[in-house]
Formats: C-alpha cells, structure tokens, sequence
C-alpha cells in the first residue's frame, strides 16, 4: 500500500483546498500554492450544495462542519416572472430520496470551512511555469512527486500542458450576484429558480437568515453596467417578490458581476505526466445544473483515493479513468439544461417547456433533479 508523497496544489479555491485535505488525510505531505492575496474574488456569493458535493464533503471530514455552517434547503422551486409555480419540490422529500439535504452556505463560509482543515496555511504565490511536477513562481522553485492543477477556468498550467486544446470560451452568459446585507423573508422557497425570456434570477437561503441572490442574463462578454444594482433593479422590479426585497437588502458594492466561460471542447485526459487537472481547470462547465463545485469535490476525493491505494501512475491513469467521463458527461447536461432554461427566448419554446414542468409528476422531476447527484464518494484510509 502506498505510503503517501509530497504534492503541490495549485489553486486555493474549493477544488484545491479539498484535493488538499484530501491527500493530507491520506498521508501526503500538500502545499497549496494561491495567487490572489486574502479572499477569492467570488467569494462574496453563495453556494447550494447536491447530495453529492455534501457526500464528497463527509469523506473529507467536513460534513459536520458544513452542516453548522450551512442551512438545509427545505423548499425547491421553479417560477415565471409573475410568480406562478412551474414546479415546486418538497427538500425534505429530497433529502429522504437523496439520503442527505441539499446545503446552502456563503462560499466565503465554505472556503473558511476548508481552509480550517488544512495542515499547514496556503502559501500565496503566482506559478508562472511548470515542468514536469515541478512548477516556478517568484518566490522560486517548488518540486514534488505530483503537482494538483486546481487553477480554475484560466488555467495556465492547462494552457502549458495541453497547448493545442483551444481553451474556455464564452458560454453565452453573464451572472451578476450578492449575497444581502440583512436577512430576508423567503417564505415562499429557500431555493429558487425563476426563468424569464433570455434572464433567470435565483436566491439560496444562507444560515444567518441572510440569502444569496443571482441573475444569469444572456449578453455578449464583456458587458458591464455602471451601477449593477440599479440595472438588476430595471430588469427585476416587475417580478415577483422577494425579488425587490432581495435587491433591497444588498448593499452596492457586495455586488459581483462575472461572465460565464466553460470548457465546450473536453480535455483529452485529466492527467499529463505527473500533473493532475481538477474542477475548474479539467472541466468548467456552465452552472445551470449547480454542479461545478460539487464535481471538483467529486474530484478531489478520488484522486485522494486513488493516490491512497495504487503507485503514482496507475492512481493517475484511474483518477482519468473515473472523473473524465463522468464530469464532462455533467458540464455538456449543464449546457443542454441552460439552453432549455435561461437561454431560452423563443416565446413557443418558453411556453412548451413551461407546460411540460408544470405537468410533470413530482417524483419524475425529483428523479431529474437527483440524476447526477447519486455518486457516492470512496473511503479515505490514511
């Protein structure tokens, strides 16, 4: 059995704290090596959590500590603008069929949660080449049996290794989000998908009563408007409530405005040589499913696993073998459920697929929704 190495991770975000853990529990000396000083920059939303990702969290040994932190999502919908119920889900019931809740929590929260677990601190550093398991930063250069590529969507360390694959492009959205600065009354669902023509807008409750709210607009990249808030406001206002009350509790500048980039052409492996690729870096995909932290966790456990009970090559040749097809088999559902959700602008096509979930059984949307969630994670043995 083998006895653990040492391993370099580089990306502080949620994939690479947990691949982190994850190789700590399994006796493996971990450096985690971050670019951005303090928080990361999304760090001001929120994030609900599958069956899945929880799992993935328990096999880690952050459960616990993600449920104190988190509030359970109790209720689960799906609106019009006007505030009728396209389809409405009991999370409770979830939970029962899915054996654990779906989890809301501030990813500022969730990053602390990791952080926490971590054996010695993040080391800040920008890696500005690599060779082999050997990557270069300013601060010099840092050498190891495995290097762990959890540097998110830009990933320079894809770029260096699979230099002909064409990269991120735009997905066709942009999301603006905050989490309020009060709490607010969601009495009507913890978590909330409503689908406009081309635009959804989302809120997640948080545990300190507070929400996380979202709006995925379809716009060319790049676009940005001079007070975000005051545009969501525009857009928003005729809605249906708590949508006023959401923006009302958020302060200005909490407001976050990303464009939606993602990985269309799938890399050909997750590994190369003795490098690992993971979450953002391996398969960014839109976030229509909510599946893109839950599968870097997903991520992060097997090669946890499979670096636990096999010899560096074989574990690197499974870790690949496992997470490859799975995970880009999510990100292309991911983008078939944003193009029948919030792309969708063709006022026939809204009105079919508007009937159809208003006619759908609720145990077949409940199997829907638990499709991709059923992975169980392996054991960790230290």
């Amino acid at each position: 059995m083998p006895t653990g190495g040492s391993a370099i991770v580089v990306g502080g975000g949620i994939g690479g704290l947990a691949a982190a853990i994850g190789l700590s529990r399994v006796g493996w000396q971990v450096t985690v090596l971050e670019r951005l000083p303090g928080e990361l920059d999304d760090a001001g939303s929120g994030i609900s959590l599958a069956a899945n990702g929880v799992r993935a969290l328990d096999a880690l040994g952050a459960g616990d500590a993600l449920r104190a932190a988190g509030r359970f999502q109790r209720t689960v919908s799906t609106r019009n603008p006007r505030g009728a119920w396209l389809a409405r889900m009991d999370g409770a019931e979830l939970e029962r069929v899915a054996g654990t809740p779906i989890v809301g929590i501030a990813r500022y929260e969730l990053h602390r949660l990791l952080r926490s677990l971590l054996p010695s601190p993040v080391v800040r550093a920008e890696v500005t080449a690599a060779e082999g398991s050997t990557v270069v930063t300013s601060s010099g250069r840092h050498e190891a049996d495995v290097v762990i590529a959890a540097d998110g969507v830009n990933s320079l360390l894809r770029k260096h290794f699979f230099p002909s694959h064409p990269g991120p492009v735009h997905s066709g959205s942009s999301v603006v989000r905050a989490i309020t600065a009060q709490p607010v009354e969601l009495s009507s669902s913890d978590f909330n998908l409503t689908w406009g023509r081309g635009v959804e807008f989302g809120h997640i409750a948080v545990a300190d009563g507070r929400a996380e709210w979202h709006a995925v607009l379809t716009v060319p990249p790049g676009t940005r408007y001079p007070d975000p808030l005051a545009e969501m406001r525009r857009r928003f206002g005729p809605w249906h409530e708590p949508i006023t009350a959401l923006l009302d509790a958020t302060d200005p500048e909490s407001v976050l405005h990303h464009d939606v980039y993602e990985l269309v052409t799938p890399l050909p492996s997750y590994v190369s040589g003795r490098v690992a690729f993971l979450g953002d870096a391996a398969h960014a995909m839109r976030p229509n499913l909510g599946q893109g932290a839950c599968q870097a966790l997903e991520d992060a456990v097997t090669l946890a696993h499979a670096l636990s009970s096999a010899d560096l090559d074989t574990a690197l040749a499974r870790y690949d073998a496992e997470r490859r097809p799975r995970s880009q088999a999510v990100a292309r559902a991911a983008r078939q459920t944003g193009r029948m959700g919030q792309q969708l602008t063709n006022p026939v096509g809204i009105a079919v697929r508007n009937a159809m979930f208003r006619a759908m059984p609720t145990s077949v949307m409940a199997r829907s929704m638990l499709r991709y969630t059923r992975w169980q994670p392996p054991k960790l043995h230290s």
